[in-house]
């Protein structure tokens, strides 16, 4: 693989990635509500499914899951329902403010499974992705050389870019968290978050595979 396809495949993923979308705020609002170590599994849950997904694309059962109408509004609708779901939970939410996380009191923020599995469902149900990775890794894989090492190289970039910024948002969202703990602050957070999410579900059920 010539480094100048990697350092183009680099930019591209870096764009991917960077954007702030419905996995990254996901995260962050899981590090407001249950800190930064719970708020890591709903990470890892995105990237298992996002990574799930550019593993399919490769294989090119993306290429059938994209172009099945059937699958794709599955997919879609999946997505957009949950993350109405997470936004109705968010503005019906009567708390007012946030308390200072401590050990005891953790568990109750959800379990490390609840929150990886609440990850991965927004990362799967992203028919985006599908459509994205279909198109993009076409553009990188030079037929002519053993496709395995360049599928290696390809997903471990990807691979450590999203894990890095999906943190990212994590940190930042927990820092945010100690401007929250005033009183009255939380409602505020709750309302914004439910609303952005609402609008990225509207959103989502928009996407056609054209």
């Amino acid at each position: 693989m010539a480094i100048e396809t990697w350092v183009y495949y680099f930019l591209a993923v870096l764009v991917l990635t960077a954007s702030p979308g419905p996995s990254s705020l996901l995260c962050m609002t899981k590090a407001v509500q249950s800190g930064f170590k719970l708020s890591v599994f709903t990470a890892l849950g995105s990237l298992t499914a996002i990574s799930t997904i550019l593993t399919l694309s490769f294989t090119g059962l993306g290429v059938i899951i994209a172009s099945s109408e059937v699958v794709f509004n599955i997919i879609k609708w999946t997505g957009a329902a949950y993350l109405i779901y997470l936004g109705w939970q968010s503005l019906r939410s009567s708390q007012q403010s946030y308390d200072q996380l401590s050990s005891e009191d953790t568990h109750s923020k959800g379990t490390n499974k609840q929150h990886f599995l609440s990850g991965f469902i927004v990362g799967a149900s992203n028919p985006k992705a599908i459509l994205f990775f279909t198109a993009l890794f076409p553009q990188f894989i030079d037929p002519a050389l053993a496709l395995m090492p360049q599928f290696i190289v390809f997903a471990t970039t990807f691979a450590v870019m999203e894990l890095s910024w999906l943190l990212l948002y994590a940190y930042l969202g927990a820092k945010s968290s100690n401007w929250l703990f005033a009183q009255g602050r939380a409602k505020i957070f709750n309302r914004v978050t439910g609303g952005v999410f609402i609008s990225a579900g509207a959103l989502l059920s928009t996407t056609s595979r054209t």
